[in-house]
């Protein structure tokens, strides 16, 4: 690769880089391999060389254009409306600062960050999510990668390796979201669905690092590696009982359910919150349209909440849990950079225990 003169006081960058890129929205096979310029920084940016990047389900969904809109649920488009295509996906993001445009961020350069994904709304720590990396604008499946200076975290003192690192910002960033907005706190019981995909395993760990009793639901295979995740309780969803099951784990009731499953179990399983409990949905993998008796809602004060990715507030959190090692992420298998394709259908088979990591 060549290499352009760089900015006082910075290192040389290359010209060039390896991405994969998708070329619209459909199948595997609009990933493509392609070299494409290196950004440069621009104020209150800087320049990440990727160590490691994570799979995620939005990863699939984006490509394939199934989030749907208001006014047509089958119109093929991105999470917030159309993309601009060709793009790099990729949301979880470790690496190294390798340059800055943004002068009061040139003490970065050579710290190893963790990077968050969102742009924001607004100011505050509350704000919530108006892009994300990978998605609205390119992400961390190529070498380099340019995000805002404010998003990208140093954690050059974290015990957990690039590759573990790589696996939390948007699934253990949506789970820590959701156990923020359930309430969840020490002495809870908490049943989390889905726990064996990244975001449910993300909830079981984080949970029982919180104090939680944990009650988890997934394929009796897998049973094992969440138990050792921090589940208490393996409700086995192939028995094809996972309301009565889930029922006899905590007699009396749960102080929040974690679902990322959805699906026509919600209404049903309202019955399995005591009074003043939250369900908290962030998925909708079982399907999307519920059928639901608000008396069960209103009646024992329950809540049903909505619950997509984190705050600026819950992200620093996380940061804090990585520089500290509080939960060691659930690593089921790294792919190189070109290999992405086989990545993404394997995490669409949905057969592993832990995040797809891509190390460029």
């Amino acid at each position: 690769m060549s290499t352009s003169p760089p900015p006082s006081g910075q290192p040389y960058l290359p010209r060039t880089m390896h991405a994969a890129v998708i070329t619209g929205h459909g199948g595997l096979d609009v990933i493509k391999m392609r070299e494409v310029p290196v950004p440069r920084p621009g104020p209150s940016e800087v320049l990440v060389r990727v160590h490691a990047a994570g799979c995620n389900n939005t990863d699939l969904w984006t490509r394939e254009g199934s989030y749907g809109a208001a006014e047509d649920p089958d119109v093929k488009t991105g999470w917030l409306g159309p993309l601009d295509f060709p793009r790099i996906q990729g949301a979880d993001v470790v690496g190294t600062v390798v340059a800055s445009g943004d002068e009061t961020a040139v003490g970065l350069i050579g710290s190893r960050v963790l990077v968050d994904p969102a742009e924001y709304d607004g100011p505050g720590p509350d704000a919530r999510p108006a892009d994300v990396l990978g998605s609205e604008r390119d992400g961390g499946f190529a070498e380099y990668v340019l995000v805002p200076s404010a998003r990208a975290h140093s954690v050059d003192g974290s015990p957990l390796t690039d590759v573990e690192l790589a696996c939390l910002p948007i699934a253990y960033g949506t789970a820590l979201g959701m156990l923020d907005r359930g309430a969840v706190s020490k002495g809870h019981t908490v049943l989390v669905t889905g726990a064996s995909g990244g975001v449910g395993l993300a909830a079981v760990q984080l949970a029982r690092a919180r104090g939680a009793r944990v009650v988890a639901v997934c394929s009796g295979d897998k049973g094992e590696a969440v138990r050792d995740a921090g589940a208490e309780v393996i409700v086995d969803r192939q028995r094809g009982q996972v309301i009565a099951d889930a029922a006899e784990a905590a007699p009396t009731g749960y102080d929040a359910v974690v679902d990322v499953v959805g699906g026509a179990a919600i209404g049903p399983g309202l019955e399995l919150l005591s009074a003043g409990g939250r369900w908290v949905i962030a998925g909708a993998l079982d399907g999307w349209a519920v059928t639901i008796d608000v008396r069960r809602l209103y009646l024992a004060n329950l809540a049903l909440v909505g619950s997509t990715m984190h705050t600026p507030r819950i992200f620093n959190g996380l940061v804090d849990i990585a520089r500290r090692g509080d939960v060691r992420p659930v690593v089921a298998s790294t792919f190189p950079l070109d290999e992405i394709g086989q990545a993404q259908a394997q995490l669409a088979r949905r057969q592993h225990v832990g995040k797809l990591i891509v190390v460029p």
